[in-house]
């Protein structure tokens, strides 16, 4: 029995020649058809993430031309010389197996890094991770978390829980970033609610 492709193989075979220095042709999404219907994705953009298997390998251009903000077009733009890996090891994937998200609760997760920076040395080495290091979350609130971890990122500030309708903007530390993410309700979701219900 052959084993299913991966979303990244389809693309390439989709896309044809890749040249030498890892450019493709630009690929439409209205060409995400048929055998190739795996490869049509909501806005999280799923197979086309820089931190995929697609994206560790080559820099990948998503565009959008015309009115709307949906992606029409996907092209290869060279070799990837600094992919940034964040390999996540197979006891936290089992752990998670069948978690649901801890904001939504649903079934069909994503499992997300806790710290947004993905800088914690020990959480990068897959013998060294433990489960709690990571949560089970679906695709839009992981989407949602990672723009609100690239805006403290740039800004240098934390995202505050009043936005949401919480009576507090962290449960640890204040708005500003100084090196942890604890207390920020995007690290934790369930931490966060449960900071709250105590007396």
């Amino acid at each position: 029995m052959k084993s299913k492709k991966s979303k990244a193989d389809l693309f390439l075979e989709l896309a044809g020649e890749i040249d030498g220095e890892g450019f493709s042709r630009k690929v439409a999404v209205d060409e995400f058809v048929g055998k190739y219907s795996r490869l049509l994705f909501g806005n999280g953009a799923d197979w086309a993430r820089r931190d995929g298997a697609l994206g560790r390998k080559y820099n990948i251009a998503r565009m959008k031309e015309g009115k709307g903000n949906r992606i029409t077009h996907v092209e290869l733009h060279g070799f990837n010389k600094n992919p940034k890996r964040r390999p996540i090891g197979k006891q936290v994937r089992d752990a998670y197996k069948d978690a649901q998200c801890r904001v939504l609760a649903v079934s069909k997760v994503q499992i997300d890094h806790k710290d947004g920076r993905y800088d914690d040395r020990e959480v990068s080495d897959v013998s060294k991770q433990k489960p709690d290091d990571f949560q089970p979350l679906s695709e839009c609130v992981n989407y949602a978390k990672r723009q609100h971890c690239k805006d403290c990122a740039k800004t240098g500030r934390r995202f505050d829980a009043r936005r949401l309708g919480y009576q507090v903007a962290q449960v640890k530390g204040n708005g500003e970033y100084r090196g942890t993410c604890v207390g920020c309700y995007w690290y934790d979701p369930a931490a966060f609610n449960a900071a709250l219900e105590l007396p």
